[in-house]
C-alpha cells in the first residue's frame, strides 16, 4: 500500500534537511553570495554529528559538534569567498571537493573503515511524542512523532521571514545585496553582514546532514547528503530565497523522495527514483529561466 502511515512518516524526514539546508542558503541569496557549497556543508555536517554522537554517548553532543563544523565551514568559505574576493563558484567547488575527500578520511583515520560507519554507540537524536496530534490517522504520523529538527526547521520558516522582513537585521542583510555603499555610508561592515549570513547558512546545512546521520538513521556514509545540497540550491533559485515559499518547495521535493523510496517495493530501479528529484529540479529550473527572461525581454 503506497498512502500507509509509514508513508507520511517518512515524509518528514525527507524534507527536514532541504528545508534546513535551503533555509540557510536562502540567508547567503539575500547577502548576494552565491553559495553552492550547500553540498559540501551538509556533508561535513553529517560526519560530525556522527563523530559527537559516538564519542561522547550523547545526541546532543552530536548536534553540538554538528553545529561548530557547520560555523567552520561558514568561516572557511567566508574567508575565501568575501575577504580575499574568490569567485564563489570556484570557492563553492573547491569546498565541496575538500568536504568529499575530508569525510572520506577521517572516516578512514577516526574509524578505520571504509564506506560506512555504523555503531551501536551512535545515539541518534530522539523523536519528541505530541499526544493530541499523533492520534489523529496518517496526519499525526507526519506532524508527530518526529525529531526535534523537524519542528525546528518548521519554526525557523516563520523566524527567517520575520528576520528578513520586519528586522533591522534583515534590512542589512538584504542591503548588503542590493546597495553596499548604503551600508558603508551608516558606518556599517558589508563584509561581517554577509559572513554572518554564511556562517549561519553554514549551521543550518550542518544540522541538515546532522539530520541524515544521526536522526534519520544513525550511521555515516561516504557522500550520504547524496545531492541534497544540490537540490537546495535549485529551491532557493526557484523561490527567489523567500523563505514563505521555500517550505512548499521542500515539501514538494521532500515528497516525490519518499514516493521514490516507496515505489522501489513495485520493482522500480532504484537509479530511476533516485534521479527523479534531479530530473524534475532541472526541468523547473528551465521553466523558472525561460520566465525570467520573458520578463526581461518585455
Amino acid at each position: 500500500m503506497m498512502l500507509d502511515p509509514t508513508f507520511f512518516d517518512s515524509i518528514a524526514r525527507f524534507i527536514t534537511p532541504l528545508l534546513l539546508a535551503a533555509l540557510g542558503g536562502a540567508l547567503c541569496d539575500r547577502a548576494a553570495v552565491f553559495n553552492i557549497a550547500l553540498e559540501g556543508m551538509m556533508l561535513i555536517g553529517a560526519f560530525f554529528g556522527v563523530v559527537g554522537s559516538y564519542y561522547f554517548g550523547s545526541w546532543q553532543a552530536g548536534l553540538l559538534f554538528a553545529i561548530l563544523s557547520g560555523f567552520a565551514s561558514g568561516v572557511v568559505f567566508s574567508w575565501f569567498s568575501i575577504y580575499r574576493k574568490g569567485d564563489d563558484i570556484v570557492v563553492s567547488i573547491g569546498f565541496n571537493i575538500l568536504a568529499l575527500g575530508l569525510t572520506v578520511f577521517l572516516l578512514r583515520y577516526l574509524f578505520n573503515t571504509r564506506g560506512q560507519f555504523d555503531d551501536p554507540n551512535i545515539i541518534g537524536v530522539p523523536r519528541i511524542s505530541i499526544p493530541i496530534i499523533s492520534d489523529i490517522p496518517y496526519i499525526g504520523n507526519l506532524f508527530a512523532n518526529q525529531s526535534i529538527l523537524f519542528y525546528f526547521a518548521i519554526i525557523l520558516v516563520f523566524l527567517i521571514q520575520f528576520l528578513l522582513f520586519r528586522h533591522k537585521y534583515g534590512l542589512y542583510l538584504r542591503a548588503a545585496g542590493d546597495n553596499i555603499m548604503a551600508l558603508r555610508t551608516a558606518g556599517l561592515s558589508p563584509e561581517l553582514i554577509q559572513s554572518g549570513a554564511v556562517i549561519a547558512c553554514g549551521i543550518l546545512c550542518a544540522l541538515a546532514g546532522a539530520q541524515l546521520s544521526i536522526s534519520s538513521v544513525t550511521l555515516f556514509a561516504e557522500g550520504m547528503s547524496a545531492g541534497r545540497g544540490w537540490i537546495a540550491v535549485v529551491i532557493i533559485m526557484m523561490c527567489a530565497g523567500r523563505p514563505l515559499l521555500i517550505l512548499p518547495a521542500a515539501i514538494f521535493f521532500g515528497l516525490l523522495d519518499a514516493i521514490g523510496f516507496r515505489i522501489q517495493a513495485f520493482g522500480v530501479p532504484q537509479q530511476f527514483t533516485d534521479s527523479l528529484p534531479y530530473v524534475l529540479a532541472i526541468f523547473i529550473m528551465a521553466i523558472a529561466i525561460g520566465r525570467r527572461r520573458r520578463k526581461l525581454n518585455k
